[in-house]
């Protein structure tokens, strides 16, 4: 599986990519990241692994506490594959245009 299906099967969870969306204002910690969530804070943790195998966050040790933050690598490879993506859409688009564009009849009466 490429790095950016890895990321989109990561994301497609809502409470994944709530956790991802809380992590793009400023990185936190598991037990911060938790409050809110209708999940246990092992079930964060359990996001957050996943969120990590994907290359989406990153995390180190601050004491007793794992601080996690956005992956700018593993972004960056999103980026990439969205933007070959759009590239090839607006390609085909125009492609599509000109083949049905009619230039307008003079008039001949």
């Amino acid at each position: 599986m490429t790095d950016a299906n890895a990321q989109f099967a990561a994301l497609a969870d809502p409470t994944r990519r709530a956790i991802f969306e809380r992590l793009m204002k400023h990185p936190m910690a598991v037990g911060e990241l938790a409050e809110g969530f209708d999940v246990s804070r092992p079930a964060v943790s359990q996001h957050l692994a996943a969120l990590k195998a994907a290359r989406l966050v990153e995390h180190e040790k601050s004491g007793t506490r794992n601080v996690y933050r956005i992956n700018p690598e593993g972004i960056a490879t999103l980026r990439r594959y969205l933007d070959v993506m759009w590239t090839r859409a607006l390609g085909d688009l125009k492609a599509v245009a000109e083949a049905t564009y009619q230039r307008p009849r003079k008039d001949r009466s």
